[in-house]
């Protein structure tokens, strides 16, 4: 097999990784603020549960996590799991990444000054226009290197969906390492992550930089 067609091979392995990539960011990221908030509720049982399904979510394998997300509900409930895989991949992603952005935001809250929710309520604020106007852009500010470390870690554990025998771009890689007896798939995928994470972290740079309005 020549190079083109090995490139060309897995070139529908890389769509696959990008789109759990993607659809794991829009998913999580939104989710994990609304984790934090219930991790900060004034409601001890709220505050409970919300600490038990983070700990749950960072104390276990992603790929345990997946094959739960898979396989849980045709043994609980004899669902029909045909046509499932690519949901499950999602549900397994999202809700795991949500628990480390939670934790994340909730680290970035915990470094906002009493003083700044006392003086935007001294200038009229009310809470959702002191979170969004005053608190938010601080909180942003303040995580960015730990979302950036997040995200570059989730373009790596894109693998991981290979467990649930979903062709992403590390299943076919091996699947033609193994037939042709070479080691350059290994190599393209490698070249794949490496440039995936440089564009992350290039973006995210940049983003740090239009917050950086001390300067």
């Amino acid at each position: 097999m020549s190079f083109s067609t090995m490139l060309s091979s897995m070139g529908e392995g890389m769509l696959r990784s990008c789109a759990i990539f993607i659809l794991t960011i829009l998913f999580s990221m939104p989710l994990g603020m609304i984790v934090m908030f219930l991790r900060r509720s004034r409601f001890t049982i709220v505050r409970e549960i919300t600490k038990i399904y983070i700990a749950i979510m960072r104390g276990t394998p992603l790929m345990l996590q997946l094959l739960m997300w898979y396989f849980g509900p045709y043994y609980l409930f004899g669902m029909n799991i045909r046509g499932y895989r690519f949901t499950a991949i999602l549900l397994g992603f999202s809700m795991n990444y949500a628990a480390y952005f939670a934790e994340i935001y909730r680290g970035g809250m915990e470094t906002i000054p009493v003083g700044q929710y006392e003086a935007a309520e001294i200038l009229g604020y009310n809470k959702v226009q002191t979170f969004f106007k005053i608190i938010l852009p601080q909180v942003l500010k303040a995580i960015l290197p730990s979302v950036t470390n997040e995200i570059i870690t989730l373009v790596k554990d894109t693998s991981l969906a290979f467990t649930l025998a979903y062709n992403e771009m590390f299943s076919i890689a091996k699947q033609i390492a193994a037939s042709q007896t070479s080691f350059m798939p290994f190599v393209i995928a490698g070249v794949f992550y490496f440039a995936a994470n440089y564009l992350v972290a290039f973006i995210m740079e940049r983003i740090e930089k239009a917050f950086d309005y001390y300067k």
